[in-house]
C-alpha cells in the first residue's frame, strides 16, 4: 500500500511538472488608445478593470503556474474579446455608448469585478464613491437615466 502511495505521488508530481510546458499566452499587445474619460474614472477602471478588459493586465505570478495559468489566461482573453479598452478607438461612437452603458450595468448589478477575483485584488472593490464617479460618467453620456437603477 505504501510503495502505491508513492508511485502516486510521484506520478501525480511528475503531471505537475508536465502541465507546465503547456505555452500559455500572456502577452499584453500594445495599447492603441484610452477610453475618454476623466482621470478620476480612469483610475477606477484600471484599478477594478483593466487586468481583464484591456491590453494593460498584471500579471500575477501564479498565472504562470497551471492549470491556474490556463483560466486566468482564457478569462483575460475573453475578457478583451468582450471589452477592451485599449482598443477603444475600433468601436464605433454607437458602440462606444452602449460599452458604457453595459460596463455600468455590470458594476450596478454587481456582476463585474466578479466575486472570484476579488479574494486575489481587494483594490478592485469598487467604494461607494467609486460607484458615484461611474455612475456620473455613464450619466454625461445622456443617453441612459441611471437614476433609475
Amino acid at each position: 500500500m505504501v510503495r502505491v502511495l508513492k508511485w502516486s505521488i510521484l506520478v501525480l508530481f511528475v503531471a505537475f511538472l508536465a502541465i507546465q510546458l503547456v505555452p500559455v499566452d500572456r502577452s499584453n499587445p500594445p495599447v492603441e488608445t484610452e477610453i475618454p474619460a476623466s482621470p478620476q474614472v480612469r483610475a477606477v477602471l484600471q484599478r477594478a478593470c483593466y487586468d481583464c478588459h484591456s491590453n494593460q493586465t498584471v500579471w500575477p505570478w501564479y498565472a504562470r503556474i497551471a492549470p491556474a495559468s490556463w483560466v486566468i489566461a482564457r478569462d483575460v482573453h475573453e475578457g478583451r474579446k468582450a471589452l477592451n479598452f485599449s482598443t477603444w478607438n475600433r468601436l464605433e461612437m454607437k458602440d462606444q455608448i452602449k460599452a458604457i452603458h453595459e460596463v455600468w450595468e455590470e458594476v450596478a448589478e454587481s456582476e463585474m469585478p466578479p466575486a472570484i477575483y476579488m479574494p486575489f485584488h481587494p483594490e478592485a472593490n469598487l467604494s461607494a464613491d467609486d460607484l458615484s464617479l461611474l455612475r456620473s460618467w455613464v450619466g454625461s453620456t445622456g443617453f441612459l437615466d441611471v437614476d433609475d437603477d
